[in-house]
């Protein structure tokens, strides 16, 4: 068990969290209405205290931030996006089971 990762980031502080991170980041861009994200989201915090010590784990609010969205082409939500080295690694959309998404994060690891 590592500690909780989960960081709030959006157009200030992408960069730096996301893209220059020394660890993978797995991003989940959610908003506050979308059921499917709602309920993902305890399933993305205990991943990011379980994989704490390995990968960095952000949401991005695409309400607050849509110029984040933008440039990854997420046009449903959720989304959840593995970069590592600053690059996308992969992505994935919608409302999936742990198992799938710890499969996910293995990808990075």
């Amino acid at each position: 068990m590592g500690e909780n990762t989960l960081v709030h980031v959006g157009e200030d502080n992408f960069e730096e969290e996301v893209l220059k991170a020394d660890k993978p980041v797995l991003v989940d861009f959610w908003a506050p209405w979308c059921g499917p994200c709602i309920a993902i989201g305890p399933t993305v915090e205990a991943l990011s205290v379980q994989y704490g010590d390995r990968i960095k784990v952000a949401k991005v609010n695409i309400d607050d931030h849509p110029k984040v969205a933008e440039p990854y082409g997420v046009m449903s939500i959720p989304t959840l996006m593995l970069f590592k080295e600053g690059k996308v690694l992969d992505t994935l959309v919608g409302l999936v089971a742990k198992e799938r998404l710890e499969a996910f994060i293995q990808k990075a690891l």
